[in-house]
């Protein structure tokens, strides 16, 4: 499988890991599609960015946690892709759109834990279900999880979990989408300095002193640190690469 010709899907793709992932993928010569949730100006920034590279984007606005909209989506998207190509499908998925939840397990209210399980999980089930008849054969997906899978600290329960959901879900994938030789993939970053959780490690200098202590390469990570590995995923090079979570934190907590 070559780059050219080809077209990914990131969700949440206007802002941190999912900005750099779009960057990343255009770099490879892979045209993007990305959702974002509110911020359209942002979201036309990245578009304009890709273009500049000399690859065709565009943005949709969707709420990644509301199921009701994916039908509806999927028929634009596969209407814009027959208008750029020829055919409606595309060839990379990148479940990436996500919010933070910081909440102590006995503390963890229902309607947080409805909100986070609509976005991380329940949307990430069904936003994948809808996309297989647009998603050519021998594609990727390619699932972002969290470090919090493997190690845990506290406030994270309700979100480390339904991550781990996640991860099991992808081997599922990658067993039952097997047939199409589609490889599907976790990518698990550590802690990064972007404004997820609003701007928890990057702005608080002293939580980022203390992540960077236990990570065994000494620093807090970057967006740039996670993009890179995101697009090697989509390239011929790792295309016997499949079921697996690749964990990219600097060594955190090892």
């Amino acid at each position: 499988m070559t780059a050219k010709n080809k077209t990914a899907l990131v969700t949440g793709g206007s802002r941190g890991l999912g900005r750099n992932m779009t960057i990343s993928l255009a770099k490879k010569g892979i045209d993007v599609v990305i959702t974002y949730q509110s911020n359209q100006q942002k979201a036309e920034e990245v578009v304009a960015e890709i273009q500049a590279l000399g690859q065709k984007a565009t943005a949709f606005q969707l709420d990644a946690a509301n199921i009701q909209l994916f039908d509806e989506f999927y028929t634009m998207l596969g209407e814009y892709l027959k208008e750029q190509t020829g055919i409606s499908k595309f060839d990379f998925l990148i479940n990436n759109a996500g919010t933070a939840l910081y909440a102590p397990f006995a503390e963890t209210t229902e309607n947080q834990f409805d909100d986070a399980m609509n976005i991380h999980y329940k949307g990430v089930f069904f936003f994948t279900q809808k996309a297989l008849p647009f998603l050519n054969d021998g594609g990727r997906i390619i699932n972002i999880s969290s470090g919090l899978t493997r190690f845990s600290f506290p406030g994270s329960s309700a979100y480390g979990s339904m991550k781990g959901a996640v991860e099991v879900l992808t081997k599922y994938l990658a067993k039952e989408l097997g047939t199409r030789h589609i490889a599907v993939n976790v990518v698990a970053p550590g802690a990064i300095e972007t404004d997820f959780g609003g701007g928890r490690i990057r702005d608080d200098k002293e939580r980022n002193a203390n992540v960077a202590s236990y990570t065994a390469l000494g620093r807090v990570g970057l967006p740039d640190d996670i993009g890179g590995v995101v697009s090697f995923l989509c390239t011929e090079d790792a295309g016997w690469i499949n079921g697996q979570r690749i964990e990219v934190s600097g060594g955190m907590v090892l």
